[in-house]
Order: structure tokens, then C-alpha cells, then sequence
């Protein structure tokens, strides 16, 4: 695309685009603000994050109507790298620009269409194990406590909790007024946003007792310079792969719910450079590093926003709250946003499998089981592996299922007709079979076999040696087109037929 017709973007649908990035903006204010206490840097980490990140992923990514942020999956894994490196910024920058070009490596390797082959149980699984783990690290915040270090110390820590009831009615006024107030004024004003104000107003009016966000800086963020020792290089490298995949998922599944609504199809692959050099420019300021965030997005779109020009609105606005408000900010009660957020985990839960979790496959309720527990008490990233591989498995065994080698004898030659996959999940047992026959003379039809791999053809290589020099004789009956090694030349030329009816002449 030529940079004219790039520009000619920001001129198409202004008004749309301007209030698209708009109310994008005041959804995801509140939400910055949480994700940036959540993740250990503090609130304005959170503005900051949001403001690079949406500028320079709207302006260079793949997908138009995309609005980026900091994300419920982004802030959990960052606040573990916040534990892991002790708060040292310089190193945490590291990290986070790290990450970034991670992604940027990524695009430039065309792998954003890889996001297809994560089955959908995967997803499922680890969604609502994020969704848990944000509510766990949230109770203790919404009762007055500290912050936990993780879900299992989120519920460990509330058995020691002395809790503040003000910040606990407050936290749960938020959540109240989030999932009550009427879709008409929903509509004028996003509940966060509503709950945030009048809250932090009630609080501020009443001098009530609870902890807040205290002090924010003003202006614009200060630089860090990333620096790296060999002590920790492993650590900031494996955080900063972690955070780069995760936010490549979280990316391009919000890229599809954007194509579903707009009938439009985005460039992955371009979207993965464009959060990679925003999430790279996060780090040299020290902000939150995010995804394409779902709800921002799917706001902007119904609002209107069609085009590049409305996260580059979005960034403008928070731009422009972080400069003028910040005297306010340091007001709002951290129960208030910890009640934001648990709503934010409540809606990440993935209610459609669950909804359908007595007719889905076992297989897949299994999976989608192990992913969650996985994510919730072990690795976020080591969850979608392991969940990947388990969905490969199960494919695996309802491939060898369909696969089976028939056996019928004519004229007293045994004819092995090979149905399915010719492949390593099932060559042992196939091969097996074959050698388990008797007789002098065999013809293996391949001709109705679905596909091959080097495994399937050596595994039956070896099984034709061994009745050759038994004695037998081996016909090979396959279409010209497959693709089978060497096994051809290993039965010999002059054995090999197109047509089980030929090869049966041959062997009479």
C-alpha cells in the first residue's frame, strides 16, 4: 500500500472515527488505571502503556479498527516479571522491549497466521483460567489488603486479612453500579467510567479511610534506558518471549472478533509488527505492555470507528486526561478500580463453552480443564503448549480411529487395502498388522490411503524386507501422484501398479 493511500485513511469517516476513539478512550481509562496498579508500576504505567501503545499499533498494525492497551492476560504475566526483577525498572524495560521485538521478529517470519492451529478448547481454558486468576489477585485489594504475588497467594492472604469495610463497600459498589446500572445510561457513559467518578467523588466528599493510588506523575513519562546483565539475561529473555506470544494471541484473537464485525479481513502479520513497535516503545517508558484489547475494540466499532484514525484518537484522549487530571487521579480508591477489574475478569470467563460443556466433545472439556488449572496454578504460556499438544494428541487418536488396514485374500494372495493416514500416529499398528500375515504372496494397496509421512513409508519398509527375505513377494498397488520415498524402488519397479486388478494379474 502506497503512503498516499495510508494518509488517505485518516481522511475517510472522520466523524466516526473521532467518536469511535473517543469512547474507546473513556473505556479504557478506567482500565489503564487498574491494569497499571495490577501489574506493580503503578497507575500512570498503566496511561502510560495505553497512550503508546494505542498511537503507534494503529498506526503500523494490521488491523484498522484495532484499539490497544494494556490487557487482563498482558497485566498478569507483567506482574510477575515486576516480582521476578525485584521493581529494578531498567531491567523490567528490558524486558518489555524484548517482548516487542520479539513480535516485530515474528511478523517479519510471517507467523501470525499460526494463531488458526490453537484449538478453541486451548483458548477456552486459558481465558477463564486469566479471568480467574485477575479475580483472585483482586479480593484482597477490593477488602483494603495489599496486592498478592499471585492467584495462590490471593487466597492464601485472606485468611490473615484485616479487612477494611469502607474499601470493601466501595469495591463492591463499583461492582454493583458496573452490572445494574440501565443500558440507557450505559450507553451515554461506560459503567467503569461511572462507577470510578462518583465513587472517587463519595470518597473524596466523606474523607473516607481507605488506600488510594496516591500521588501520579504529571506530564509526559520519563525515559529508561533498558540495561541487561548476564545474570539475568535469561530471565528477561524467557519474560520477554512470554509476554511477546501471549500478546501475539491476544492480538489476533481480538483481530478476529474485529474481522467478524466489520466483514473485513486484517494482516496478521502486519498486526504483530505494529504491537511489536508499540510494545517496544512501552519499555524505553517504562509503561504497561498490551494486546489489542476486545472491549475497546468492539466499542469502537460500534460507535462508528472504521479506520486507523480512531486509536490514534484513543491515545490522543488519555493523552490528554493523563496531562490535565492527574491532580484527580491520585483521589480514586484502589477498591473501586479492584472492583473494575474483578468485572474485567468476570467477563474474560468463556460462558459459551461452558454453556455447552455437557454436549462438547470429552475430549475437548478435558483439555480446556487442564489448560485452566494449568494457567491458574502453573504458567500462562505452559498452559497453551501443553494444551496444544494434548489437542494434537487427541487429533492424533481420532486419525488412528479412521485408519485401518482391511485384509481380504483372493486367489490365495492376501490384499491389504490401507484406509486413512499412512503416518507416524499410526504406522506401529499398522505395520504390525501387516506383519502379522501369513502367506507367500501379498499386494498393499495404498491407492485409498489419505495422506503419508516418512515414518508410515519406513515402518513398511522394513515389514516388505522381512517377508522378502522370508520368501514372499510384495506387490505395491498407489497413485503416481503420492508421495512415497523410496518405497516404490524397495518393492521393485516392476511390482508396483496403479490398479489392485493389474497387480492381481501380475501376481497369479
Amino acid at each position: 500500500m502506497s503512503i498516499a493511500s495510508e494518509l488517505g485513511e485518516y481522511t475517510q469517516n472522520i466523524k466516526g472515527n473521532i467518536a469511535g476513539g473517543l469512547t474507546a478512550g473513556v473505556v479504557a481509562l478506567p482500565l489503564c488505571l487498574a491494569f497499571g496498579i495490577a501489574s506493580g508500576l503503578g497507575a500512570a504505567a498503566g496511561m502510560y502503556g495505553a497512550i503508546c501503545l494505542s498511537f503507534f499499533a494503529a498506526i503500523f498494525g494490521g488491523t484498522k479498527t484495532q484499539i490497544s492497551g494494556p490487557t487482563g492476560p498482558m497485566t498478569v504475566v507483567t506482574a510477575s516479571v515486576v516480582v521476578a526483577l525485584n521493581g529494578n525498572l531498567q531491567m523490567i524495560a528490558c524486558v518489555f522491549v524484548v517482548a516487542g521485538l520479539f513480535q516485530i521478529l515474528f511478523g517479519c517470519l510471517r507467523l501470525g497466521k499460526l494463531i488458526r492451529y490453537i484449538p478453541y478448547s486451548v483458548i477456552s481454558g486459558f481465558m477463564s483460567g486469566v479471568g480467574v486468576i485477575i479475580v483472585l489477585l483482586q479480593i484482597s485489594p477490593l477488602l483494603g489488603g495489599p496486592n498478592p504475588k499471585g492467584p495462590v497467594d490471593g487466597i492464601l492472604i485472606l485468611g490473615t486479612l484485616n479487612i477494611n469495610w469502607m474499601s470493601a463497600l466501595l469495591g463492591l459498589a463499583a461492582l454493583a453500579i458496573i452490572y445494574l446500572m440501565p443500558k440507557k445510561l450505559n450507553a451515554i457513559i461506560p459503567s467503569q467510567l461511572f462507577a470510578l467518578i462518583v465513587l472517587t467523588v463519595v470518597s473524596y466528599c466523606l474523607s473516607l479511610n481507605v488506600p488510594m493510588i496516591g500521588e501520579v506523575p504529571s506530564g509526559l513519562p520519563p525515559v529508561h534506558i533498558p540495561h541487561v546483565t548476564w545474570e539475568h539475561l535469561g530471565t528477561i529473555l524467557t519474560y520477554g518471549l512470554i509476554l511477546a506470544i501471549l500478546g501475539c494471541i491476544d492480538s489476533l484473537l481480538t483481530s478476529l472478533v474485529a474481522d467478524s464485525m466489520t466483514k473485513t479481513k486484517h494482516d496478521s502479520n502486519r498486526e504483530l509488527i505494529g504491537q511489536g513497535i508499540g510494545n517496544a516503545l512501552c519499555g524505553f517508558i517504562c509503561g504497561n505492555v498490551g494486546a489489542g484489547a476486545t472491549m475497546r475494540t468492539v466499542t469502537n466499532i460500534k460507535v462508528g470507528g472504521t479506520g486507523r484514525l480512531s486509536g490514534v484518537i484513543s491515545s490522543l484522549f488519555l493523552l490528554a486526561v493523563l496531562v490535565s487530571l492527574y491532580s484527580v487521579v491520585c483521589y480514586v480508591p484502589l477498591s473501586v478500580l479492584a472492583g473494575i477489574l474483578i468485572s474485567v475478569g468476570i467477563n474474560i470467563l468463556d460462558y459459551r463453552m461452558l454453556k455447552e460443556i455437557k454436549i462438547c466433545p470429552k475430549a475437548d472439556i478435558y483439555i480446556m480443564i487442564v489448560v485452566f488449572l494449568l494457567t491458574v496454578f502453573v504458567d500462562l504460556i505452559f498452559a497453551v503448549g501443553v494444551g496444544v499438544v494434548l489437542a494434537s494428541l487427541s487429533l492424533i487418536a481420532q486419525v488412528n480411529r479412521r485408519t485401518r488396514l482391511q485384509v481380504t485374500e483372493q486367489n490365495g494372495i492376501q490384499v491389504c487395502t490401507l484406509f486413512g493416514g499412512f503416518y507416524f500416529g499410526a504406522s506401529y499398528d499398522l505395520a504390525a498388522k501387516f506383519s502379522a500375515l501369513q502367506g507367500k504372496t501379498f499386494i498393499l494397496d495404498l491407492s485409498q490411503c489419505d495422506f503419508a509421512d516418512i515414518s508410515g513409508v519406513y515402518a513398511f519398509e522394513d515389514e516388505i524386507s522381512i517377508k522378502r527375505d522370508a520368501g514372499s513377494t510384495v506387490y505395491l498397488v498407489a497413485d503416481p501422484k503420492q508421495n512415497l520415498i523410496d518405497l516404490r524402488e524397495k518393492v521393485g519397479n516392476d511390482k508396483v501398479f496403479t490398479s489392485v486388478k493389474d497387480a492381481l494379474a501380475a501376481a497369479v
